[in-house]
């Protein structure tokens, strides 16, 4: 997957950058602002839904089990909505984040990677 910004054919002073692949049929989507130290929830989560968060401001955690993911501005990650999962603002500054929750197959968590 494309990981980087571009200027698509026929386009003028625009970027853009595909942030994730076909991931689910979506059924609702959010924007949160987490200030710092805040999030959830607390002790995890799981649900039958898939997300997909999308980080247009600051840096978010998203937790998987034990396992800590740190997410920043232009960055995408998608949740298995069976593992248990929460998401957390650690940084100094309050995050923006779009939450789009999906349906669909199960599969294996990942970060959009930068250049």
């Amino acid at each position: 997957m494309e990981n980087s910004f571009i200027t698509p054919e026929g386009h003028t002073k625009f970027l853009a950058k595909k942030l994730f692949d076909r991931s689910g049929e979506i059924q609702w989507g959010a924007l949160a602002y987490i200030e710092p130290d805040g999030g959830g929830p607390k002790g995890n989560h799981t649900h039958s839904e898939n997300h997909i968060f999308i980080v247009v401001e600051g840096e978010a955690v998203v937790v998987l089990g034990n396992e800590s993911y740190p997410v920043k501005k232009d960055e995408s990650f998608f949740v298995d909505g069976s593992v248990p999962h929460s998401i957390w603002n650690r940084g100094p500054a309050t995050a923006k984040a779009i939450k789009l929750s999906v349906k669909g197959e199960p599969k294996a968590s990942f970060k959009q990677k930068e250049n």
